[in-house]
């Protein structure tokens, strides 16, 4: 029999309650039909999490930071290495049990819309072109070129409009415009349904009224119906529940279970979906129902060969031996480098050399190794904090003095700052410079319930940097010695723009995260890593946290000054942006523009430039984006030399989206830029390149 043939008759043996209980997270065993036992909740957001020791790369925001959809995907084929070596290994010691299974709830594709949601860190960034290529790039390397046996399952989350407030995700309504649901919220989906996602998850909340995992609208109308998606749809842990607890738009847990399987829910994380006996009792759900369902996610286990032997598996040879290779680790001080950002640089006090004798580490973040992790983590047998990193540096590459002192606390302090008793040693006498590493840890930002020092559920109030960490600051300032500042966290901190010399962001870079920073710092890596999402100024920049529309949010709309601009980044070089050709000055349906950048890298150090395409409309409406990101790519010029780059933009890469929320090709002229950043007027004042443009018709 073939595997549809298999499926239909393992279904067609099965009782009701056999069908049933195959559908919530914790499948039972049905030992007389061969279906073993099987837990489909399973992590790998940046390395697989919660099963023990594994690589632990940076976090999901760090990854888009190095705008490197290639080397993600090398990333995501590592996590699936490792993810795939802990399931062979568990099944043979007979280990069915939560995160040790192969269908992984990654990525996370929301759009990172307000910088005080504390999950934005699980996400790649604020724009929804960006967000898809990573998203795409990391659901290839998950489960691998055969789209019939899947090295693991990936899945698209959460399914849709969902980027906080965390203290109200399980009773509030985010209620959008057709215009920014399908111009901002959806594209990504879209892309993950078209490269072939094995899973959908709905995220927690209603939009446009109807809970996600139980709409109607989102599930079969968008997802199944105009997308064509194939996989199977699993609800967030517990969201069903919230369906008649929270949300009040049915009163029981039978009928809550029936809203979510008649829209298209096949998979109940939690406690719901047991009542759909109850359900069919009461002809609340059909049969037919059900088996629908259940054949979709038999379909996903047999992709991930659970019914067939050893051998007939492409993946059954991956063994302990790949779990954080050295090949692995390598792979994890790579993707730090390449995403850490290098903000401020004035006078060029960065990189250091061996003028410096004497330096000074402070602040709470270098010694902690919170700051390494981000949420939803593994277990590194060795994490490299900032201060251990620094210290290998100048162990094995500089004559110099390197004392730490921690100068001030993480979280905020419940008594007077300390660090005023210590002005000898803060008057800077003995040091040549401060290198100040402070910011959050991912107790202070993350998941409802998971950051446990934030007063809002895991969301930050305010997004400028915590006021006892800047008083702290200010006292090296006023010393007169040079300060680095570097920053740790998955979300934009603001900061006065005088309070350091030079300004690095590093993320939760994972487990090599100091080795990375000590070779920037130290000059042995350049600089690259570019913003994914938007620094503002201030929290009072930013619109009502619980408003859905995009007025005013993220680089396409908004018309403040940030502090820090959309793919804004230094290096240690300069690069210059010689020209922009089109291959045509017009383009209409079905039409492919080729567009050829040449840029010269016109420094002394060879470096890596990422190469942005934005189009903006010239005669925009009100409502438009004033840019979209378009295409990028990262590429590397020599010090003293010129290099070019091809890319190609479809006419759907120009069309608009109306109220109704078609994408439609608006004739007009719109201006294409090539830029190192947002063509934004902040960019070129941070010391981004003057981008170049042309100008094209659509017809």
């Amino acid at each position: 029999m073939n595997r549809e043939e298999r499926i239909k008759d393992l279904i067609s043996r099965m009782t009701l309650e056999e069908k049933v209980s195959q559908l919530s997270y914790t499948s039972r065993a049905i030992p007389r039909l061969g279906i073993p036992e099987y837990n489909w909740w399973n992590e790998c957001l940046h390395g697989v999490a919660r099963a023990g020791v594994a690589t632990v790369f940076p976090q999901a925001i760090a990854l888009a930071a190095t705008f490197d959809d290639a080397f993600v995907q090398k990333v995501a084929e590592a996590i699936s290495d490792e993810g795939r070596a802990k399931y062979n290994e568990a099944v043979k010691r007979g280990n069915r049990g939560q995160y040790w299974g192969l269908t992984f709830w990654t990525p996370n594709i929301n759009i990172f819309r307000d910088p005080r949601w504390g999950r934005g860190q699980e996400t790649y960034g604020e724009d929804p072109f960006l967000t898809s290529r990573i998203g795409a790039a990391f659901v290839r390397g998950l489960q691998g070129p055969d789209p019939e046996h899947l090295k693991a399952a990936a899945c698209a989350k959460h399914y849709a409009v969902h980027s906080g407030p965390e203290r109200l995700r399980h009773t509030f309504d985010a209620v959008v415009s057709k215009k920014d649901l399908f111009e901002t919220y959806l594209p990504a989906f879209r892309v993950l349904v078209d490269e072939g996602v094995e899973a959908v998850m709905g995220a927690y909340n209603r939009t446009l009224g109807e809970p996600c995992g139980g709409s109607t609208y989102l599930l079969k109308e968008i997802l199944r119906g105009t997308w064509g998606f194939k996989g199977h749809v699993t609800s967030d842990c517990w969201a069903i529940r919230d369906f008649h607890e929270h949300h009040k738009v049915t009163k029981t847990p039978e009928e809550s279970a029936a809203m979510a399987l008649n829209a298209g829910c096949d998979l109940n994380c939690g406690c719901t979906f047991p009542e759909l006996t109850v359900s069919f009792k009461k002809g609340l759900v059909t049969e037919e129902a059900i088996n629908t369902a259940l054949a979709r996610l038999l379909r996903t286990r047999f992709k991930l060969g659970m019914f067939d032997p050893p051998e007939d598996d492409p993946y059954s040879g991956l063994k302990g031996d790949v779990i954080n290779c050295e090949k692995h680790q390598k792979l994890a001080r790579e993707a730090a480098e390449k995403s850490i950002v290098l903000l401020k640089n004035d006078r060029g006090i960065l990189p250091l050399d061996d003028s410096a004798k004497r330096i000074t580490i402070l602040g709470p973040s270098a010694a902690n190794p919170l700051t390494l992790f981000g949420n939803y983590y593994g277990i590194s047998p060795r994490f490299v904090t900032f201060l251990e990193g620094l210290g290998m540096k100048v162990r094995d590459k500089y004559a110099v003095s390197l004392e730490y002192r921690p100068g001030c606390l993480q979280y905020e302090e419940s008594h007077p700052a300390r660090f005023g008793s210590q002005t000898g040693f803060f008057t800077g006498a003995d040091t040549d410079l401060f290198i100040a590493v402070m910011g959050l840890d991912g107790s202070m930002e993350g998941e409802e319930g998971d950051a446990i020092a934030s007063d809002s559920n895991g969301d930050r109030d305010s997004i400028e940097l915590p006021p006892w960490q800047l008083k702290f600051l200010r006292s090296l300032k006023g010393t007169g010695k040079p300060v680095i500042l570097v920053l740790t966290g998955g979300s934009p901190i603001a900061i006065p723009e005088d309070i350091a010399d030079a300004v690095i962001f590093a993320w939760y870079p994972g487990e090599k995260g100091g080795e990375a920073l000590a070779d920037i710092i130290f000059g042995d890596v350049v600089p690259s890593g570019r913003l994914p999402i938007t620094f503002p100024a201030s929290t009072s920049q930013l619109p009502p946290y619980e408003d859905y529309s995009l007025k005013g949010r993220t680089y396409r709309y908004m018309t403040e000054k940030p502090l820090y601009p959309f793919g804004f980044g230094l290096s240690y070089t300069s690069f210059r942006f010689d020209s922009l050709e089109l291959s045509s000055s017009s383009i209409s349906k079905d039409g492919l523009l080729k567009a050829s950048v040449k840029i010269s890298n016109t420094g002394k150090r060879g470096g890596e430039e990422v190469i942005q395409i934005y189009i903006s409309k010239d005669d925009r409406l009100s409502s438009d984006p004033f840019f979209s990101l378009r295409a990028f790519r990262r590429v590397f010029c020599p010090a003293g030399e010129t290099v070019s780059a091809e890319f190609e933009l479809p006419a759907s890469a120009f069309e608009s989206v109306n109220a109704a929320g078609e994408s439609v090709l608006v004739p007009g002229s719109c201006t294409v830029t090539a830029a190192g950043a947002a063509p934004v007027p902040a960019a070129l004042e941070k010391g981004a390149a003057e981008p170049a443009r042309a100008v094209i018709t659509v017809k």
